[in-house]
C-alpha cells in the first residue's frame, strides 16, 4: 500500500483517510456555531469528514484554548454531546441583554398591534386582526411572552378572550396610566365599525313579481284579472 503524503513535521500514515474538505478546528467551530442541540463526536466527525478520534482530540483542544484565552463562551461536553455555552461569570450581562435589549426591539407589526390593544382594550384578537387587516395570532403571542399584553377575561356576547396592556407596558413607555396616552384613538376604527365588517352579509330581499298577485284572503287575483 502506498504511503500517504503527510504535512511537514508529521510522519506519513500507512492507511489512507478520507480527504477533509476544510481544516478540522474551524470546521468544528462552524458546525457547532449553528447547532441547536449538543452534537456527539460521531455526528461531528461525519459532518467535517475527519476520523472520530481526531475530532475528539480537536474538541478537547478547542475547549482548553477557549479557557486559556478567557473567552466569553466555552465548549462543553454535556450529556454525551458538545455545544457552545456562555460562561457563568457573564450571566448578568446576557440576562440584561435578553430582558432589556431584546424586549426593546419590537417589529413594526408588533408595535402596530400593541397600539391597537392599547387604544381599544379590552379587545379580542379577531377585532385587532380586523383593524390591522392581517392575522395577529403570532404577534399577540410575542407581546404576551414579553409581558406587554395579558388576558382580560372574556367577551360576554361571543365568549372570545379579551386582551389588555400590562403595568409593564406603562413602565416601558414611561407613563402612569392609560389616560396619558397620546390622543390617537380617533385615527383608529371604532369597534362598531369593526363589528359591521365582521358581521355576515344580510340575505337578499325577495324580488317583486311582475305578474298578477293573488289575494291573501280569497286566493283570487288582487286586481280582478
Amino acid at each position: 500500500m502506498s504511503e500517504q503524503t503527510a504535512p511537514p513535521g508529521e510522519a506519513p500514515t500507512e492507511e489512507a483517510l478520507p480527504v477533509p474538505v476544510a481544516e478540522l478546528r474551524p470546521s468544528l467551530e462552524a458546525v457547532l456555531m449553528v447547532a441547536d442541540q449538543p452534537l456527539d463526536e460521531i455526528a461531528l466527525a461525519t459532518a467535517v469528514g475527519y476520523p472520530a478520534p481526531e475530532v475528539r482530540d480537536a474538541l478537547a483542544a478547542l475547549a482548553a484554548e477557549y479557557d486559556e484565552q478567557g473567552r466569553g463562551f466555552e465548549l462543553r461536553n454535556v450529556a454525551g454531546g458538545w455545544r457552545y455555552y456562555t460562561r457563568d461569570e457573564y450571566a448578568s450581562v446576557v440576562e440584561g441583554f435578553v430582558l432589556e435589549g431584546q424586549q426593546a426591539r419590537l417589529t413594526q407589526a408588533a408595535l402596530e398591534t400593541l397600539a391597537v390593544v392599547a387604544y381599544q382594550q379590552p379587545v379580542s384578537r379577531a377585532r385587532v386582526s380586523a383593524v390591522r387587516g392581517v392575522n395577529v395570532d403570532g404577534v399577540m403571542r410575542t407581546l404576551i411572552n414579553r409581558g406587554l399584553v395579558e388576558e382580560a377575561g372574556q367577551d360576554g356576547e361571543h365568549g372570545a378572550t379579551l386582551y389588555r396592556t400590562t403595568s409593564y407596558f406603562l413602565e416601558r413607555i414611561g407613563i402612569v396610566s392609560l389616560d396619558e396616552l397620546p390622543d390617537l384613538a380617533p385615527h383608529l376604527p371604532e369597534l362598531a365599525e369593526v363589528e359591521e365588517e365582521l358581521a355576515p352579509p344580510a340575505p337578499p330581499e325577495p324580488t317583486a313579481s311582475t305578474g298578477p298577485t293573488a289575494s291573501t284572503e280569497t286566493g283570487e287575483p288582487a286586481d280582478g284579472a
